[in-house]
């Protein structure tokens, strides 16, 4: 006589195609949770529409300068296809846009020396570069020399960094411009503007609604800041905060700098060892940042095993080098995943339908760029430290009794937030784990591609000194 097989738990049954595609039940999740999140994570993201173009306004090496409404439109584009992109592909709640370190170092250290349509050229190279090693494995295969009190450590890193950000665009922390203290507490060590104290009274309204554990905790709390400030913003005009729709809320996106990239350097005027060096720089910062963000967010969401791998990661590193390509390819620098999207997973994103949700309205933000500047960015950045502390509660599963891994952790940990940089801390916690452990008698225990890696950072951190002997 035969059992006939126990009925799986009907709660854990998807209810739809949609549902068993993104493994919405599965991962205990509901449709609900994956729209709130990822609406939270296109607000706590949005913000880049408006920096990048900042960002980018540097003059290049022959002084032509990048439209500002023209890369706002295709900073808009690239993160809308690639998040839709990454979110069918890899069903991972991680959401894409313009990298803020590489659109930094392009801004100040490269179209120092070649034009922004060189520039962005050398930004496809580094994506190239980066698919074929995601594709061959080799990507994954660095992935998994990482020890996995490191993984932990830059889950706990990019806690500490993203709050940082928050704290930073909030004014909360201001830079003195002195050499000690070089940071302060607002101005003179007190809270100074009216946004500022916004960003703390939404900061404690999101406190309180997750230490209730109330559902959409983050988004009532962005919520409720945004309209609180549009409260005082029309009683009092000069407050600080800018709810101006006077040009519109609609218009055609400029679509102009898609496909402006030049391949054909001068070499009269930069060398081909410089050019090297920036594709090195590219692909180190682009390669480890995204990993470390994966590595984090991936634990956030409780989707990372005990090695810290994650469901279809070979095809989320492929994709994450796509993101370069496309980001050269429009002007808008490198697209990565991005950070804020542990945003969206404290609100209960686990899946690719969240993600499919933020990419929706990037595309969207193309035809109302003034609406994203609707929650102010001191608002936004109290979700950034909500989420900061959530990642932060990993510190908790290392083992901090063997000072091997203490001082790497400690580095890794630190020097994010220090140099806002995700991968300068990753390469401060990959080099001195290597040469702790090698010369406290645990040589062996160092898988080989670390070693690798951490040459490799050796050199990323002495790139100037290396491009000045060259030179």
């Amino acid at each position: 006589m035969t059992t006939a097989p126990a009925h799986p738990d009907s709660a854990t049954e998807p209810r739809n195609a949609v549902d068993r595609f993104f493994e919405i039940t599965k991962r205990g999740s509901s449709f609900g949770a994956e729209i709130r999140g990822g609406v939270v994570t296109f607000v706590t993201m949005a913000y880049i529409v408006i920096l990048n173009p900042i960002i980018l306004s540097t003059p290049d090496v022959d002084g032509n300068v990048l439209s500002g409404s023209a890369v706002a439109a295709a900073t808009a584009l690239t993160a809308g296809v690639m998040t839709l992109l990454f979110g069918l592909v890899t069903r991972l709640p991680f959401a894409f846009a313009a990298g803020l370190g590489i659109n930094a170092y392009l801004a100040f250290s490269v179209v120092g020396t070649v034009t922004w349509p060189e520039a962005m050229a050398l930004v496809m190279i580094n994506g190239a570069v980066i698919v074929l090693l995601a594709a061959t494995g080799l990507r994954k295969m660095i992935f998994d020399a990482v020890p996995v009190q490191l993984k932990l450590a830059i889950t706990v890193g990019i806690g500490l960094f993203i709050a940082f950000i928050g704290f930073v665009n909030a004014g909360f922390v201001t830079s003195t411009g002195n050499p000690s203290p070089p940071i302060d507490l607002g101005i003179g060590g007190s809270v100074a503007t009216i946004p500022t104290l916004m960003f703390v009274v939404t900061l404690l309204i999101g406190g309180v609604l997750m230490a209730l554990r109330s559902k959409g905790a983050i988004l009532i709390a962005l919520i409720s800041g945004t309209v609180l400030s549009a409260i005082i913003a029309a009683i009092w005009p000069n407050a600080g905060f800018t709810f101006d729709f006077s040009d519109g809320i609609v218009g055609v996106p400029d679509l102009s700098l898609i496909g402006q990239v030049d391949f054909g350097f001068d070499l009269g005027r930069v060398s081909v060892v410089a050019l090297i060096m920036i594709v090195f720089t590219l692909i180190f910062s682009n390669f480890f940042d995204a990993m470390g963000t994966m590595t984090g967010l991936a634990e956030e969401a409780g989707l990372a095993d005990a090695k810290g791998d994650f469901p279809r990661i070979k095809s989320a590193l492929v994709v994450e080098g796509v993101g370069a390509l496309a980001g050269g390819a429009t002007s808008s620098s490198s697209a990565t995943v991005f950070v804020e999207s542990g945003s969206g997973i404290g609100e209960g994103a686990r899946t690719g339908f969240a993600t499919s949700v933020t990419g929706v309205l990037f595309l969207l933000a193309m035809f109302f760029t003034p609406l994203t500047a609707l929650v102010p960015g001191a608002i936004a950045a109290a979700a950034l430290v909500l989420v900061g502390a959530l990642m932060l509660a990993q510190i908790k599963n290392i083992d901090f009794s063997d000072f091997r891994v203490l001082l790497p952790v400690f580095l890794t940990a630190t020097v994010m937030p220090m140099t806002y940089s995700i991968a300068n801390g990753i390469g401060a916690g990959f080099v001195s784990w290597i040469v702790v452990n090698a010369l406290s008698g645990r040589a062996k225990t160092i898988h080989p591609l670390l070693w690798i890696v951490g040459i490799g950072f050796v050199l990323f951190f002495a790139r100037g000194p290396i491009s000045a002997l060259f030179a």
